[in-house]
């Protein structure tokens, strides 16, 4: 089994700044992809920010140049660095992890979210 946390959420004021951290666990033998989805209230979950096991990165418009997602592959721990938050960047953030355990199964593992709000 795989276990996925996240960590980092908080309360911060227009144009602060939060890191928020996810750590996968358990039964691992290849980690592929990693990323962070969001989902405001009354709004369907939508992508943030995903990066692939060999670095490569892809980020939802409305967080370019704000957001820098990275990842510590010996921890198999991914990171999003959120930059001049906005109040529109409130949300359940959720991280998911793409593994293959060492049963050889291969599928997508997710944490229970982390609320990041932002406001004055």
């Amino acid at each position: 089994q795989v276990q996925v946390v996240e960590s980092g959420g908080g309360l911060v004021q227009p144009g602060g700044s939060l890191r928020l951290s996810c750590a996968a666990s358990g039964n691992i033998f290849y980690m592929y992809g990693m990323g962070w989805y969001r989902q405001a209230p009354g709004k369907q979950r939508e992508l943030v920010a995903i990066i692939t096991s060999g670095g490569g990165t892809e980020y939802a418009d409305s967080v370019k140049g704000r957001f820098t997602i990275s990842r510590d592959n010996a921890k198999n721990t991914v990171y999003l660095q959120m930059n001049t938050l906005k109040p529109e960047d409130t949300a359940v953030y959720y991280c998911y992890a793409e593994c293959q355990t060492i049963l050889r199964t291969r599928a997508d593992y997710w944490g229970q979210g982390t609320q990041v709000t932002v406001s004055s």
